[in-house]
C-alpha cells in the first residue's frame, strides 16, 4: 500500500516570507514584472493567494522587496570596488568594472533591476527612480573627484549629465551583453572604459589648465595692489 504524500510543512514567518521572496525574484527575473502574477508565485510557492497578499500586500510591493535586495547588492559591489582605488581615474575603472561583474554573477538581480516591463507611474516606478538616483550620485561622486576642487562646483551640471549618460551607456551594453554572449564581461567592461576615459581626461586635463590660469591671474592681480 503506498503512503499518503506528506502535507506541506508549515514554515517560521520569516523562513516562509523569504522562501517567497526568492520564488517571485526567480519569476520576475526570468518573465518581467508585468507578465509576473501573484496566481502563479502562490501555486510555485504551494501557499494561497490570500496568504501571499496577507505577507506582501500586492504584486508592487512584492516587487520592491526584491528591487531593494538587488539594489543594495549593487551599491555594495560597486562602491566596494571604488572606494579601493587608489586615484579617482582608478575609481571610475574599477567602479565599471564591478559593475559587469555584477551583471555576469547577478544576472537574474541585474534583470530585476534594469526591467523593461515596469510601469511608468506609481509605487514601483517611485522606487526604482529612488535606486537609479542613488547609482548616479555615485557615478557622479567618481567623475567629480577627477576634476581639480577648485572647478568643481562649476561642472555640477555637467558631471550630472555625464552621469546618467554613463549609466545608460552602461546599462545598454549590458543588455546587449547579456542578449548576444558575444564577448566576455570584462571585455565589454574594457570596451566602455575605453571609449570613456579618453574624453574625460581631456575634460579632466582642460578644468586643471582654466583652474590653473585662474590661480595665476589671481596671484598676478595681488601682487601689482
Amino acid at each position: 500500500m503506498t503512503a499518503p504524500a506528506p502535507s506541506p510543512r508549515r514554515l517560521p514567518r520569516e523562513q516562509r516570507a523569504r522562501q517567497i521572496l526568492d520564488v517571485a525574484h526567480a519569476r520576475f527575473a526570468a518573465e518581467g514584472f508585468a507578465a509576473v502574477t501573484m496566481d502563479g508565485v502562490a501555486a510555485e510557492v504551494g501557499v494561497t493567494k490570500p496568504l501571499l497578499y496577507a505577507y506582501w500586500g500586492n504584486k508592487e510591493r512584492l516587487y520592491v522587496a526584491c528591487l531593494e535586495r538587488d539594489a543594495e547588492l549593487l551599491m555594495d559591489t560597486v562602491g566596494a570596488a571604488v572606494n579601493a582605488a587608489s586615484t579617482p581615474a582608478d575609481a571610475l575603472d574599477l567602479g565599471l568594472r564591478s559593475f559587469f561583474s555584477f551583471v555576469s554573477d547577478e544576472r537574474g538581480a541585474f534583470r530585476v533591476l534594469f526591467d523593461e516591463t515596469l510601469p511608468a507611474s506609481g509605487e514601483v516606478a517611485r522606487k526604482v527612480t529612488e535606486h537609479r538616483e542613488r547609482i548616479t550620485a555615485l557615478v557622479a561622486t567618481t567623475l567629480i573627484e577627477q576634476l581639480p576642487p577648485g572647478s568643481r562646483r562649476k561642472a555640477r551640471v555637467e558631471v550630472e549629465a555625464l552621469s546618467h549618460a554613463l549609466l545608460g551607456a552602461a546599462e545598454a551594453l549590458a543588455r546587449w551583453w547579456l542578449r548576444t554572449g558575444e564577448i566576455p564581461a570584462t571585455d565589454a567592461a574594457e570596451l566602455l572604459i575605453a571609449t570613456v576615459t579618453p574624453g574625460l581626461r581631456a575634460r579632466s586635463e582642460a578644468a586643471i589648465t582654466a583652474a590653473g590660469r585662474l590661480t595665476t591671474s589671481t596671484k598676478s592681480g595681488g601682487s601689482t595692489t
